[in-house]
């Protein structure tokens, strides 16, 4: 009897269209590398976790290592162009990309030398207890996040990596359990979280409008959906959420209240990594994906830049407190940044990148500076700070260059990003955000100014200022002297990094190469 549906062999599946057949160039896993390798080397710590004093010399290893990775994927990503990376070969919109341009890989390799010299200083600065409550692994933790955020190609992946370095973040700054910290703790946490939960809705009402979460996919699909799509109301959302998470005024409260409460070391990596990770955040949606929205809200974003700028120069300097004063100089930073997203063009775009980048050095700097004039005069007080420049004059002197870089001066890093803001301010008529940006710069020269006499030029009062025994670590100078020196070079030969910092804001106001990365063959 014949078969009256005989079964026929069906022809090959074309998969070109979902999968990525070819092999992976090697070059390319440099793109998941920084992730992976932070992950295993905090997996590592915590399997020897009974060798605590084996910690710091594995996690600054791993730190050294991470470096090295992330110059690597600088130097291909210049010489390639954007590079994406595919989870299980599946294609976006199907699959989680990691992409890599020129600003995530700028982004990355500042945050891994910023954290080389916050493990080589914790050296010094964490003892066995410390140890013993896992910073190291937290730290390993909090470098995935932040590096799993600077390379991802996608807005929940993006989500991911924040709740990643939202929970170390949250190990690290009540580690030791003092009351203080538990009170920063909780002020740092709820705002946070909330901002956190917002992006996470606001990820969903994308979803919603898009039907993907492909940064590429999205930046092609915004025009056609301009008629449609709320994409006012989710640019707003995104901009509150990730204000929220740079400390952007009027949602800024958390940063001063909290920074000054861990140990100095944490304070440091929190200034120089966990606000520029919202600023990222912030760069990549609003110029990239949704640029018409962006400039839509120019106005909006220029006045919370410009109240940013001088809530925090103020309020720095109302202080009488080391730290506290630098928490609100990390908020005025902030908004500088602001003020470059919201002039927008390759210089607003390039001068907030490049400030961003000077800010992660400098402050990071800055916040180690202050443990060590802690050591040296016995308390973070600037009432009773004195005679630093004395007891060691060689610190003095880097402090001294910390705070022209901060305060905008030549020649050093802050002074370029600070031009190129007001320039491209002046450029589209908005003389009031230049004037602002001047403004805050004098007065952060007046409080940078104000600390450097009473802390360091001040001669100290027989009975006060420390123990005259106290000596710096080595391993407390060493990341302080490379940071200061790595501002002062980049201030006195700032073509390369101009150059490259003009070319990422091309590229996000431009994302053709990006987007043919993540679709080589075309959109699907």
């Amino acid at each position: 009897m014949t078969d009256p549906w005989p079964l026929q062999a069906l022809p090959p599946a074309d998969l070109s269209a979902a999968l990525v057949l070819e092999p992976v160039a090697s070059a390319d896993w440099l793109v998941i590398l920084p992730v992976a390798w932070c992950l295993a080397i905090g997996a590592l710590l915590v399997m020897l976790r009974r060798k605590i004093d084996w910690h710091p010399y594995i996690a600054v290893a791993g730190l050294a290592g991470l470096v090295i990775i992330d110059a690597l994927l600088l130097r291909h990503v210049l010489a390639s162009g954007p590079v994406t990376m595919v989870m299980g070969r599946w294609l976006p919109p199907f699959g989680i990309a990691f992409t890599v341009d020129l600003i995530g890989a700028l982004f990355a390799l500042t945050a891994s030398v910023v954290a080389l010299a916050g493990g080589i200083y914790s050296l010094a600065d964490i003892n066995d207890s410390g140890r013993r409550y896992g910073f190291y692994p937290f730290l390993m933790l909090l470098m995935a996040g932040v590096s799993g955020a600077f390379l991802t190609g996608d807005i929940f992946n993006l989500y991911v990596w924040f709740e990643v370095l939202l929970i170390s973040s949250f190990g690290l700054i009540v580690l030791g359990s003092e009351r203080e910290q538990i009170d920063g703790a909780v002020k740092y946490g709820f705002l946070n979280l909330v901002a956190t939960t917002l992006f996470l809705i606001t990820t969903g009402y994308l979803y919603a409008s898009f039907g993907t979460l492909n940064m590429a996919d999205i930046a092609r699909k915004a025009e056609g959906l301009a008629g449609t799509a709320p994409l006012m109301t989710l640019t707003a959302l995104f901009v509150l959420a990730f204000g929220m998470k740079a400390a952007a005024f009027p949602v800024n409260f958390w940063l001063p209240a909290s920074y000054h409460t861990p140990r100095v070391v944490v304070s440091a990596l929190f200034a120089g990594l966990l606000t520029k990770v919202g600023i990222y955040a912030l760069i990549r949606v609003t110029v990239m994906l949704l640029p018409v929205e962006r400039e839509e809200l120019s106005f909006v974003i220029a006045i919370a830049g410009a109240l940013t700028m001088l809530v925090g120069v103020l309020g720095a300097l109302a202080q009488t407190d080391f730290r506290r004063m630098l928490g609100y100089l990390v908020v005025s930073g902030i908004g500088s940044i602001l003020a470059g997203v919201a002039v927008g063009g390759p210089g607003g775009i390039g001068g907030a990148i490049f400030y961003a980048l000077h800010s992660m050095l400098v402050m990071t700097a800055l916040y180690l500076a202050s443990g060590v004039a802690a050591r040296l005069g016995g308390s973070f007080s600037l009432v009773s700070l004195a005679g630093l420049y004395r007891r060691h004059a060689g610190f003095a002197a880097l402090t001294l260059m910390l705070a022209f870089a901060v305060s905008g001066l030549p020649p050093f890093s802050g002074f370029w990003p600070k031009v190129m803001l007001v320039k491209a301010a002046l450029d589209i008529g908005a003389w009031w955000l230049a004037a602002v940006l001047l403004l805050t710069g004098f007065l952060t020269t007046i409080v940078t100014g104000r600390f450097f006499l009473l802390a360091y030029w001040r001669d100290a009062a027989s009975g006060e200022g420390g123990a005259a025994s106290a000596t710096i670590a080595p391993a407390a100078l060493l990341p302080l002297a490379a940071l200061t020196v790595l501002a002062l070079a980049i201030g006195l030969y700032p073509e390369p990094l101009l150059a490259t910092v003009q070319s990422a804001a091309a590229g996000l106001s431009e994302p053709s190469a990006y987007l043919n990365s993540v679709f080589p063959g075309g959109a699907p």
